[in-house]
């Protein structure tokens, strides 16, 4: 096994604001596995709140890069074991390198993940485009920039309910809120009934992500299903959002890749909670491996590259929200080699 890697900074289209910050540009590492002249690829993008940088991931594959080339590749889950007692306190680039390795299972079998697994990806839903908090002015002017069936509005400031009301009158699309942790069970009472005669079909993370105690109360008094982002992070944390959340927002970056996330799906159906397929504004790489899911899920948020101005090589596309998929192998992407 070769491994190479290369370091990108993935330009918005516009400044990128939730309740934790401002960013303009996305820092992601892209993985290269090449196996006997086949190569697969995976990707991780860098969240700051997660404090796993870039130049974290790139620090710990280079410190270990020689125990993944003597590794004897044969099945993507075997290879995510080991690199989970590799890397353990590192998902991010654990992601990176299960999702490469699920590219490259692929490609040697000759056929993309979804047709692997038996899934029918006609059963995709839909994703929603994300607006991120600006002025109501600049939401409303994305929104019209990005017709759309179903937006994912950013909350968790004040004039959250003002903001909302006003993207109302400009489209008839189904709303989601994602307040990132930024509400208290007060405000979270007040707002979530104003928001469901607003259309808003769900709330992501409404508080912060250790405050279960008020989670209880919300999960009981709520008008609409509440899913679980930073209060969920990897497999553990599914068990313990049940009674909690309605759902669970999957992201393959946070939870450590493809494998750990098909067993979560898996998990959260048993307890009978919803499935979420989240993104951490992926290029096409990151992007389309969630995809390979889709058929598995309630609802998607895999906007990523909608949201980016440059991207990293084609994959999957969108017809209004309606996910395309390429005929290609593995993934179903195309990155140009290192």
């Amino acid at each position: 096994m070769n491994i190479k890697f290369k370091e990108y900074q993935l330009l918005f289209h516009h400044p990128f604001t939730i309740s934790k910050g401002t960013k303009t540009h996305q820092p992601t590492l892209v993985v290269e596995l090449e196996y006997f002249g086949v190569k697969g690829y995976g990707e991780a993008p860098a969240i700051s709140y997660y404090n796993i940088p870039v130049e974290k991931m790139i620090a710990d594959l280079e410190q270990k890069k020689i125990f993944l080339e003597k590794f004897a590749f044969s099945d993507p889950e075997r290879y995510w074991h080991y690199l989970h007692h590799l890397f353990p306190g590192n998902s991010f680039l654990v992601c990176a390198l299960d999702m490469a390795g699920w590219d490259l299972y692929g490609k040697l079998k000759g056929k993309q993940l979804n047709n692997l697994w038996g899934l029918d990806t006609s059963k995709s839903p839909v994703t929603d485009y994300t607006i991120g908090i600006n002025t109501i002015e600049n939401m409303v002017a994305k929104m019209k920039e990005k017709p759309w069936p179903v937006y994912k509005i950013k909350v968790g400031v004040p004039g959250d309910i003002e903001t909302v009301t006003e993207l109302r009158k400009h489209t008839n699309a189904l709303f989601r809120v994602d307040a990132n942790e930024g509400w208290t069970v007060k405000e979270a009472l007040e707002k979530i009934p104003l928001l469901k005669e607003l259309g808003v079909e769900m709330v992501e993370q409404p508080l912060a992500k250790d405050n279960w105690e008020g989670m209880k109360i919300l999960f009981e008094k709520s008008c609409l299903p509440l899913f679980a982002d930073e209060s969920c992070v990897g497999e553990a944390d599914v068990e313990k959002c049940s009674g909690y959340f309605h759902g669970i927002n999957i992201k393959l970056t946070k939870c450590s890749g493809i494998t750990p996330a098909r067993r979560m799906i898996e998990k959260a159906r048993e307890l009978n909670m919803r499935i979420m397929l989240g993104c951490m504004n992926e290029s096409y790489i990151g992007t389309t491996a969630i995809a390979q899911l889709a058929p598995l899920a309630d609802f998607i948020d895999m906007d990523g590259p909608l949201l980016l101005a440059e991207n990293i090589g084609t994959g999957v596309s969108f017809d209004y929200g309606r996910i395309v998929y390429t005929n290609l192998p593995g993934l179903g992407i195309n990155i140009h080699p290192f």
